[in-house]
């Protein structure tokens, strides 16, 4: 326990209780008064005996009352109060997880007599229960002390989002925790920790003494079941304080869809492969029935076995100070499984996956998987290229309707006659062909009149000029850096290797590619410059190794450095990578599943210049007004929920959009599909860069609680007693 204000009690204590002892040792000056008999006054004067100076204190049980009322003010005038000392402090930042895994439905167990299959309360909606209780344990400011503890209230999944700044008010906490929403997001704490770090204490460097603190301390409350893959990059400041608050159980079971993929084959685009991976943490095998329905028909459903998760091995055994690992959610592995449906039909349509099984299943979200597969259609190529074995061989296993080998002068030609528009992708082998550019002359120059002044821009023409770049379409550049002013800026090659370190996992191009088992002799560094259409898609440890440029009128798959160079030509991820480039830059997408964006990402698509009436149609039939940008980018986000959205416009339509009802749309599917959501085992620890925070149950964490309103209730209560014994006793 200890004393908000002991001094100010200490003081007021040293002049109170000697003064109320004092008041017992007073004697009162009387007047003499004669009368007839002094036997009805006996009683009433026995009280007022103790009032010789010197004397000794009698036995007096309202002297006791009062020093007991006196001690209880005096209490509460100190403020005493619990509190777990090195666990809280004046600031708590409160981070709610309400990620994907949040929605599971083991938050606490169903009561008993609960009717069978009755779902409990998902995690989220316990974790917000806990975070009230927080909220109410919190130190309000007092009669002598106009400072309370503060609290703000950070909601995160991929992102992350202050719901409420420190504040003392907890109505204002209250609504922020009520109003947070359960998303389909996958969780990340790095981003919800940037934002929570930027309000606890700083650390910085002071010469000839170290690091030290520059800002107060805080407590930060992480509420959520652990799955956070990247809790290990978080580094805890040396003045703050972690809580961990777990919900969910480690033993949670769920079968979910972890993996989504529609496929045309090259040889005959009418047949459709839809895989499907699956993904249990179930102890044991499980059964499920997996449903395939196209537009609204159910068209096929299969029986799958997954196999049950299973313990780590190398795992120590459990001891005094350890828990029995096979108690733990974190070391157990997810079994996993897999199938594909395959289809005949040309059609384009939605398709929707759902996986039942009798079973337990405390995970519904990822139950349901949605795919957007385009018409059937061939492609045509044009392979640009002096002759390089490695692409040719790779291209003509793909049985693509049209594949011309063609010399670069070839290819100019064509390109200034006009010729291309029969080819769906452009490849280039290290050439890039010189295209029209028009640049704006000086002011004046050239001569002749028209009499503009010197520093205006009205007299400015545009030159069309000749220089290497990327003509209009879709392009597939290998070994060479298109120029400016496409926003690749060129640093040159450089005699030593890389490897690759990070890639876009769900690029279409990059998903089979093996990408990050090569090894590169020989390195060409590029730089992507501010404010342009492009993103590196694939990085080594020396920089953007393979980049997409999105243009008005270029779209490009570009890698900078010589192929040649490389182990990558050898593995079948490079006939993989080159095949996906091409199915992606299509403008059908043909023989690729259709546009798609994960849940916490923002939508992005591209739709023809000139649309009207733009909007965006969520999955539960809301819908949003959308400006496309001047290159006809539409983007809407972070998308929370997974699903159908639909862009919908008035204008003109691609090859892969659906028409009906005088307006065109483009569905794009939103699916959770992340194995490591799916793993929905509570997690008991959580391993930050530089602390292994153990979950703490609602008993080990008290925050704190104030005494001096009991307190001062006693006190009332023995002044009411103490007047009824003072009435009682000089009653006559």
């Amino acid at each position: 326990m200890t004393f908000a204000t002991p001094i100010l009690a200490g003081i007021a204590a040293a002049i109170a209780v000697p003064a109320l002892i004092i008041l017992y040792f007073l004697k009162l000056r009387r007047r003499d008064m004669e009368v007839s008999t002094t036997l009805l006054w006996k009683k009433a004067i026995q009280d007022l005996q103790a009032n010789a100076p010197f004397q000794k204190l009698r036995n007096n049980i309202l002297l006791l009352l009062q020093l007991l009322i006196l001690a209880a003010a005096l209490l509460a005038i100190a403020q005493p109060e619990f509190k777990d000392e090195g666990q809280t402090s004046g600031k708590h930042i409160i981070l709610i997880d309400n990620s994907a895994s949040m929605n599971a439905t083991d938050g606490e167990p169903v009561p008993s007599g609960a009717a069978a299959g009755t779902p409990g309360p998902t995690r989220l909606e316990v974790a917000k229960r806990k975070a009230l209780q927080l909220i109410e344990g919190l130190k309000e400011p007092g009669l002598f002390d106009d400072k309370g503890e503060e609290a703000m209230v950070i909601a995160f999944n991929s992102s992350a989002q202050v719901l409420q700044t420190f504040t003392t008010a907890k109505s204002d906490l209250k609504s922020a925790i009520e109003s947070i929403k359960p998303t389909d997001a996958p969780g990340s704490l790095e981003r919800a920790w940037t934002l929570a770090d930027a309000y606890t204490g700083k650390m910085t460097l002071v010469e000839n003494v170290g690091f030290v603190a520059v800002g107060p301390g805080a407590t930060i409350h992480l509420v959520t079941d652990g799955r956070l893959a990247d809790a290990e990059k978080i580094q805890r400041g040396e003045s703050d304080s972690v809580i961990y608050h777990r919900v969910g159980e480690s033993e949670a079971p769920n079968v979910g869809i972890t993996g989504l993929r529609a496929e045309r084959a090259f040889d005959n685009p009418l047949r459709l492969s839809i895989f499907v991976g699956l993904q249990s943490t179930d102890r044991t095998d499980r059964s499920v029935d997996v449903e395939l329905v196209i537009d609204g028909q159910v068209s096929m459903v299969r029986d799958v076995m997954v196999g049950g998760a299973k313990l780590k091995d190398g795992l120590p055994p459990a001891g005094d100070d350890r828990p029995d690992p096979a108690a733990t959610g974190e070391n157990w592995v997810p079994g996993v499984g897999g199938f594909n449906f395959p289809i005949d039909r040309a059609e384009g349509g939605i398709a929707t996956i759902r996986v039942t099984s009798s079973g337990a299943d405390a995970l519904p979200t990822d139950n349901v998987g949605y795919v957007v597969i385009p018409p059937a259609k061939r492609l045509s190529v044009a392979l640009v290229s002096e002759g390089s074995l490695f692409i040719q061989s790779a291209f003509r296993g793909m049985k693509l309707s049209q594949l011309d080998l063609i010399k670069p002068s070839d290819f100019q030609k064509l390109l200034d006659e006009g010729k291309t528009g029969q080819y769906d992708v452009f490849v280039f082998d290290r050439w890039l062909p010189e295209v029209k550019v028009n640049t704006v002359a000086a002011p004046g120059a050239g001569g002749g009149g028209g009499g503009a002044q010197p520093g205006s821009s009205a007299g400015a023409a545009p030159i069309a000029t000749r220089t290497a770049g990327l003509p209009p379409g879709r392009s597939v550049v290998l070994g060479i850096v298109p120029p400016a002013p496409l926003g690749v800026t060129d640093l040159g090659p450089e005699p030593e290797g890389a490897i690759i370190v990070d890639f876009r996992r769900d690029h279409p191009s990059l998903v089979l590619s093996a990408i990050d088992r090569i090894n590169i002799t020989r390195f060409r560094r590029v730089a992507i410059e501010p404010d342009t259409p492009v993103r590196a898609i694939a990085t080594a440890d020396r920089g953007p190794a393979i980049v997409e440029i999105s243009d008005s009128n270029v779209l490009a798959i570009v890698v900078p450095w010589d192929y040649t160079e490389s182990d990558w030509c050898f593995d079948p991820g490079w006939v993989l990578f080159l095949a996906g480039s091409v199915l992606y830059l299509s403008d059908a997408g043909a023989g690729a599943t259709g546009e798609s964006v994960r849940p916490g990402d923002t939508l992005r698509t591209r739709i023809p210049l000139g649309a009207r009436d733009t909007r965006v149609s969520l999955p539960d039939n809301s819908r949003v007004t959308a400006e496309p940008a001047s290159d006809g980018s539409v983007a809407y986000g972070p998308v929370i929920s997974s699903g159908i959205y639909t862009v919908s416009w008035l204008g003109a339509a691609a090859a892969a959009d659906f028409q009906g009802d005088g307006r065109v749309r483009r569905p794009i599917a939103a699916n959770l599909t992340d194995p490591n959501e799916s793993d929905i085992g509570s997690a008991t620890t959580l391993a930050l860069a530089n602390e292994e925070v153990r979950a703490r149950s609602d008993e080990d964490v008290t925050l704190t609680r104030k005494l001096w309103p009991y307190l001062l209730l006693a006190a009332l209560a023995i002044i009411m007693l103490e007047w009824w014994v003072y009435n009682r006793k000089v009653a006559i």
